[in-house]
Formats: C-alpha cells, structure tokens, sequence
C-alpha cells in the first residue's frame, strides 16, 4: 500500500509548478519514500524491537506526507478531489500500521 501511495505521489506532484521542483515536490518524494522504506528496512532488522521502531519511523513519515497534502492543497497545488482520495489512502495506512505495531508488540506479551 505504500508503494502505490509513492506513485500517487509521484503522479500528483507532476502538476505542481516548476519551481517546486525542489520544494514541496521534492519533499512530498521524500516523505513517501520514507514510510516504505521504513517498513523495508524495519523488517530486515534482528529484534522485533527495533522493528516497531522501523514501523513507527514509516507511521511518523506518513504524517509528515499527510501535513505535506495540507499544505499542496492550500496552496491550490492538489484538488480536493486528489486531495480526499490521497488522505483517505494516508488515514487508512496509518491505522494499518498502528494495527500492526500493536499486533506485533501483543504477539511477544
């Protein structure tokens, strides 16, 4: 899910005006990339613990995608059609991997 949040990022941030080539662009590229690999990385870790680690790493890369979105829409960058569409995948990844790091951290007591 991540993955194809990256390319809807990629896609989206397209429209944005050249001179953002470097900013909002680049930094939406980075937040997106971040929650993958933060999982990627997470689950090629020795602990369970440092992997919670690595997932709430993704969950805070998110949120920072998710304020990024805000600010592309205030700044009339991004639809609100996109902009629903974007944040309804952000919200329900975000509680996916809240879900997650709780089932992990139940599964070891």
């Amino acid at each position: 899910m991540s993955m194809e949040i990256n390319k809807d990022v990629y896609e989206i941030s397209k429209g944005f005006p050249s001179e953002e080539r470097y900013g909002m662009f680049s930094q939406m590229g980075r937040s997106s990339v971040g929650v993958a690999s933060n999982i990627a990385e997470g689950c090629g870790r020795k602990t369970e613990k440092e992997f919670i680690t690595f997932l709430y790493n993704a969950v805070g890369s998110l949120k920072e995608l998710e304020c990024q979105l805000f600010i592309a829409k205030d700044l009339g960058y991004v639809d609100n059609d996109v902009f629903e569409k974007m944040g309804g995948e952000l919200d329900l990844l975000g509680k996916k991997l809240i879900s997650f790091i709780k089932y992990v951290m139940d599964k070891n007591g």
